[in-house]
């Protein structure tokens, strides 16, 4: 909608009339708000920053430096007011002019200053080069602090960069002329929209401030999202299978199941049948069964890793043979599935149990002694807050994990649709993927600590071995024909680090691809997209770098090159398995209903 406006150019009396009009519609949306805020769940305040000693650490540390280098510190210190009393004085001569232009810009280029304003208006150029500056001086300050552990380091400069973020002008609607040009041309009607996103966003998580990302009305599992056609022929506690109908005549006897990251749903792995993982595998001739985990509420609070092993993917292997008449499976395993099946690997070679013909790995990490960009959140006053949280709750919440997430990539995914929504008043994109990212589901208290605990923190998998389901499990014992792929670009799971994992592992036939782009986008990287290569090197006794610098590069995806290593194990081919077939109770369709479960709160 345009403001009317008056010969001058003002807004007219009318267009005034109805801004005022959008803007009496505030205390509607303060009662709702207030409502919300009165009832919102609580959590435990250690998941919101760390303790005071990091920053009680780098400031004596940054003292310290003080008084045995004031040099440093007076060179630091003068630079940054030198770029501040240029660039004040470049400004107001440039206003001295009478001109409305804006000084020199030599400041970095940056996608959310793209508005020209930010070039052009004295205002908005002031503010914008003096937040840069603000911020090169902190990064700055950060990086000279000495005499830090070089972990607590990293955290201070992972959380001095949130706070650079936060204060963007960007993310404030009297620094942002998109916000402040979009209220004038919508008389007041894009604040009013942001507001009631906004305050819907904090019902749908009691009072949890969780952006939403896609707007939800525009999907609906089964209908267009999940869509390839199968079968829920088993349901326990844990899970549900789904067995998939074949989409060719014959498949290859041994059948397929796939393990996907119970921290979230299966159907990333079947968004759309353009850029299906699930459809694209029935198309190559094979039988294919998904795991459709539980999302937990507080009874679980007591369920295991063990549980996920014994009563997850032994049961899982165990339904399968049963349904199709192998002897032997092979499965997949994304993320902490695919850590969690070398944990079963293990268990099964002490066993003598043969079910598994060869496994295959999405971005999985079972070596955790670098931690990555996760660290700053794997010191103990975090995983201690975690701990009292589930304590308390009997679950992880999901929405603690999404805001762990997001905040890795917080202009992308918190403060960018932040600004969209809230003072732009749009609403989210119909995104399928973002839909499925914000579609979480809650971790059981016990697993989420034995996973926090003695996977990430103490890494002791791999240095020593660990201990479940009565037994000493170590990656020497997965011995089975394994392929492992791993996204150059991954912020979640570090190629470098999934790859030392696979190193320590017992196999001597091992295959590791390196795609190009992240944690999802590099798996559900269909062939038919054109989109990313990828990179392969057999020599498997190299130090990543070597490895990298070594491997063949090769365009687009790869799945057909995973296939072809899959089907060297699949057995020969014999005509397709429906489900239900030989008197196999059907209990619902695909997708079934645990997919279904909302994790709130």
């Amino acid at each position: 909608m345009a403001t009317d406006t008056t010969e001058n150019g003002e807004p007219s009396a009318a267009s005034m009339a109805r801004m005022t009009e959008n803007l009496s519609k505030v205390e509607a949306l303060r009662e709702r708000l207030t409502n919300v805020l009165a009832t919102r769940n609580t959590h435990q305040a250690a998941l919101d920053g760390p303790n005071q000693e990091l920053f009680q650490k780098a400031a004596k540390a940054y003292m310290q430096e003080a008084l045995t280098n004031p040099a440093k510190l007076i060179e630091h210190q003068l630079g940054y007011w030198t770029k501040s009393v240029t660039h004040f004085v470049e400004a107001q001569q440039a206003f001295a002019k009478g001109e409305l232009s804006a000084p020199a810009d030599r400041t970095a280029t940056d996608r959310r200053f793209a508005n020209p304003l930010w070039e052009q208006h004295p205002y908005f150029n002031f503010v914008k080069q003096q937040y840069m500056m603000n911020a090169e001086a902190l990064e700055q300050a950060v990086e000279d602090v000495e005499d830090m552990e070089p972990r607590e380091k990293q955290r201070l400069a992972y959380f001095s960069r949130q706070i650079i973020d936060m204060m963007s002008p960007t993310n404030f609607l009297a620094t942002n002329p998109d916000a402040l040009q979009r209220a004038v041309d919508t008389e007041g009607e894009s604040l009013i929209k942001g507001l009631e996103n906004l305050i819907g966003d904090l019902e749908a998580n009691k009072g949890e401030m969780i952006v939403r990302l896609a707007d939800e009305s525009a999907f609906e599992l089964g209908e267009n999202i999940a869509t390839t056609p199968g079968k829920v022929v088993f349901r326990n506690r844990m899970f549900e299978l789904i067995q998939y109908t074949p989409t060719t005549e014959k498949v290859h006897a041994t059948p397929l199941v796939v393990f996907p990251p119970w921290i979230n749903k299966y159907y990333i792995l079947d968004l759309k049948a353009q850029n299906s993982f699930v459809k694209w595998v029935l198309d190559q001739g094979y039988t294919l069964f998904m795991v459709s985990w539980i999302n937990p509420d507080a009874t679980y609070r007591d369920v295991g890793m063990e549980d996920y092993v014994e009563e997850g993917y032994i049961a899982a292997f165990n339904e399968v043979k049963a349904i199709t008449g192998e002897k032997q499976i092979n499965a997949v395993g994304y993320c902490i599935a695919g850590t969690t099946l070398s944990l079963t690997l293990s268990l099964l070679k002490q066993r003598g149990d043969t079910s598994v013909k060869s496994a295959t790995f999405f971005t999985a990490l079972t070596d955790f002694s670098d931690q990555g960009e996760f660290r700053p959140f794997l010191t103990d006053d975090f995983i201690d807050g975690i701990e009292a949280e589930t304590e308390n709750k009997g679950i992880l919440p999901s929405i603690v994990m999404a805001r762990t997430f997001s905040f890795l990539r917080s202009n992308d995914l918190v403060y960018g649709p932040a600004v969209k929504s809230y003072m732009l008043g749009e609403t989210p994109p119909a995104f399928d993927l973002l839909y499925w990212n914000g579609d979480g589901a809650n971790l059981p208290a016990k697993m989420a600590m034995q996973y926090l605990r003695g996977l990430c923190q103490n890494n002791e998998l791999a240095e020593g071995g660990y201990d479940l389901c009565d037994a000493h499990l170590v990656l020497e014992e997965v011995d089975i024909p394994l392929c492992a792929i791993a996204c150059e670009t991954d912020h979640i799971a570090p190629w470098k680090d999934s790859y030392r994992g696979v190193q320590k592992m017992g196999s001597t036939d091992k295959t590791f691809i390196m795609t190009q782009s992240g944690h999802i986008a590099g798996i559900v990287n269909p062939p038919s997209k054109g989109k990313y290569g990828h990179y392969t090197n057999e020599d498997l006794t190299l130090g990543h770098e070597d490895w990298l610098a070594g491997a063949d590069f090769t365009e687009g995806s790869w799945w057909p090159r995973w296939e072809k290593w899959l089907t060297k194990h699949s057995g020969e081919m014999i005509p397709a398995r429906i489900p239900g077939a030989k008197g196999r109770k059907i209990l619902c369709d695909a997708p079934g209903t645990y997919v279904a479960v909302k994790a709130r709160g």
